[in-house]
């Protein structure tokens, strides 16, 4: 078996939205080419991870999937919870997050993000143009703290905490060396984009 590539970091795999954009259908299941969305993710990931986690309010779902399932520990619903949860329940120092709508995460973008790791950062997340990709980045646990706070505060925007940590941005041309049509970053949030991206 093939030695994961960072072991020092965990994977955690965010499912815990309303789907409601998809009409209450949840998302980790869609298919595409014959595949669950998460099983995709979790074939792309298990090469590259020691420990794959699932991050969700549902665990009885998930139950057949060979990962750790973990639940969030504040109750409002928003991907900084997740986020949250994912960095408590690590055990490695980091954590790779995406969400689990997210079928063509690219195995070179992450290993790009991986290999940005470093002690004097506490993030390493993508931009493209003017906006962060926080769903597909890679945080500390340093970052704990900062979060708890801003949830304390019920305030849920993800990108919120970035003033109070070390962020290191790799811009667009950096991305597209890796990932050249940027397919790391599609997501299937409407009946209308699963459709597109099926083709």
């Amino acid at each position: 078996m093939e030695r994961p590539s960072a072991p020092n970091c965990c994977a955690a795999i965010l499912a815990g939205g309303r789907n409601t954009r998809m009409e209450g259908r949840n998302k980790a299941f869609l298919t595409i080419d014959g595949r669950t969305i998460l099983d995709r993710l979790i074939e792309t990931l298990a090469p590259l991870f020691p420990e794959i986690m699932l991050v969700t309010r549902q665990p009885e779902l998930y139950a057949s999937r060979a990962i750790r399932i973990v639940e969030d520990i504040f109750q409002a619903r928003a991907s900084l919870t997740g986020l949250h949860a994912a960095l408590t329940h690590a055990q490695a120092p980091w954590v790779f997050v995406c969400p689990c709508d997210a079928p063509f995460i690219q195995p070179a973008l992450v290993r790009l993000l991986l290999s940005e790791i470093a002690p004097e950062v506490d993030a390493v997340v993508p931009r493209i143009g003017a906006y962060y990709e926080p769903l597909c980045a890679v945080y500390a646990k340093n970052c704990l703290a900062p979060i708890a706070a801003q949830l304390e505060r019920e305030e849920f925007q993800i990108k919120g905490f970035f003033r109070h940590i070390r962020v290191k941005t790799i811009g667009e041309a950096q991305l597209r060396a890796v990932d050249p049509e940027l397919r790391s970053f599609l997501n299937v949030n409407t009946p209308e984009a699963y459709q597109a991206l099926k083709k």
